[in-house]
């Protein structure tokens, strides 16, 4: 079957009731469902495991099933395929990229390393398979902070492509990490004159950032953190409204998650609009991820060679973060 376009175009009966047959199609085939915070609500009310990069990764390491679809951007598919070389992995529609990843070219990043040798190389998971092959150690936003706090003060650190990221860590660590130059297109965008007014508009409100975020944005937060670490702060803290400056995916777990509270999505600062949303993680809809159930394409494929070296960086990572 041709799928030129990224996804399975094939016509679906409008009579169908989409998430039931998910549901009977997924059982038939004996598949997962993965989906990353930032996916559509409806996605995340067929999936069979809500996360973040994190979580997601920590999960496929566990998986049974011989077909895994992953509900998220091209890169996490990468992930579960060289976690997971045996599985048929699918992601319903490849052009489903990450700004951030692109910012990150594998042979641009070689030449990086080149230029400043002697230095252990750690990249944020949202990046290529080809750019984890380079790499030391691979984080998340989960675990980024307490990976670099556990090597020696004095190690000469590479940190990709996250520049928000990196300074904030470098920033809470005392580190000097030497930072790749690129940024996620969704994090740069929050508005720290919108997010003030919000503020004064609801002066009881939390103000939950991701590490992603501008540093402006991230010193006006309550609680910066992953999406997993903000979603648990919501959880666990007495206020009952948050102003929230990551993808606007996360509001469907956290209003599901504190039904008495109130979550307002940060704006972005070139937009009317009154959130944030990431183009890529919501090209995936419950027809592409029918479709994708159904015929069980797009298939994720990773050169087995960069897989090989690709999968050391994020064992260390998994190992790394148990301890």
């Amino acid at each position: 079957m041709d799928v030129q376009k990224g996804y399975v175009d094939m016509p679906i009966d409008k009579e169908l009731n989409l998430k039931e047959e998910i549901l009977k199609i997924k059982k038939e085939k004996n598949a997962v469902i993965l989906a990353h915070f930032y996916q559509r609500d409806e996605i995340q009310e067929v999936a069979d495991f809500i996360g973040d990069s994190l979580a997601l990764a920590q999960i496929a390491t566990t998986l049974q099933q011989p077909v895994v679809v992953m509900c998220g951007v091209h890169f996490m598919g990468e992930t579960v395929k060289i976690l997971c070389p045996d599985k048929k992995v699918i992601v319903p529609d490849l052009n489903a990229g990450c700004s951030l990843a692109d910012s990150c070219d594998a042979k641009d990043f070689e030449k990086f390393i080149e230029e400043n040798p002697v230095h252990t190389v750690i990249s944020y998971v949202n990046t290529s398979a080809g750019v984890k092959a380079l790499t030391d150690i691979v984080v998340t936003s989960s675990n980024a902070r307490k990976i670099v706090e556990r090597l020696p003060a004095d190690e000469k650190i590479i940190f990709g492509p996250d520049r928000n990221l990196g300074s904030y860590i470098n920033s809470v660590t005392g580190r000097n990490m030497k930072l790749w130059n690129g940024a996620c297109h969704v994090h740069e965008r929050f508005s720290v004159e919108k997010i003030v007014e919000l503020k004064k508009q609801y002066p009881d409100a939390k103000v939950l950032v991701h590490p992603e975020c501008q540093k402006p944005v991230v010193l006006l937060a309550d609680k910066v953190g992953s999406t997993a670490a903000l979603l648990d702060f919501a959880k666990n803290d007495s206020a009952k409204r948050f102003i929230v400056a990551t993808e606007s995916g996360i509001l469907y777990k956290m209003k599901q998650a504190c039904p008495g509270k109130e979550f307002i999505p940060a704006p972005p600062n070139d937009s009317t609009c009154a959130c944030n949303d990431c183009s890529f993680m919501k090209l995936i809809t419950l027809e592409k991820l029918y479709n994708s159930l159904k015929y069980e394409m797009p298939v994720i494929e990773v050169d087995p060679e960069i897989a090989a070296k690709a999968v050391k960086p994020i064992n260390r990572m998994l190992e790394m973060s148990e301890k």
